[in-house]
């Protein structure tokens, strides 16, 4: 299994984009996923979760603002990002629990201009 995320890209403050995370590869158990990210020299950070079951959290940062989600038909988990601001600028990054092993995805470039 891989997964690819996409949807990354500069925008500028109080925009919007939506984060996508692909897993390839068959799977029959689908767990929690998160959303992590890496601002340039500074350490890796979560950001959201998804249980199996739906339930979400947030880092403090971005709740009110930002949404994750999930379509397990399609195998897919989405970050949808409003209202961004500069300090969100980072590599996101998403992470899943699929047949009880976790995976990372590659990381998406987000950046945000003021």
């Amino acid at each position: 299994v891989q997964l690819q995320a996409s949807g990354g890209g500069l925008v500028q403050a109080g925009g919007s984009l939506r984060l996508s995370c692909a897993a390839s590869g068959s799977t029959l158990s689908i767990g929690a996923s998160d959303w992590y990210r890496q601002a340039q020299g500074k350490e890796r950070e979560w950001v959201a979760g998804i249980t199996r079951d739906g339930g979400t959290n947030y880092v403090d940062s971005v709740s009110g603002r930002f949404r994750i989600s999930r379509d397990d038909a399609k195998n897919m988990v989405y970050l949808q990002m409003n209202s961004l601001k500069p300090e969100d600028t980072a590599v996101y990054f998403c992470h899943r629990w699929l047949d009880a092993q976790d995976y990372w995805g590659q990381g998406t470039q987000v950046t945000v201009s003021s």
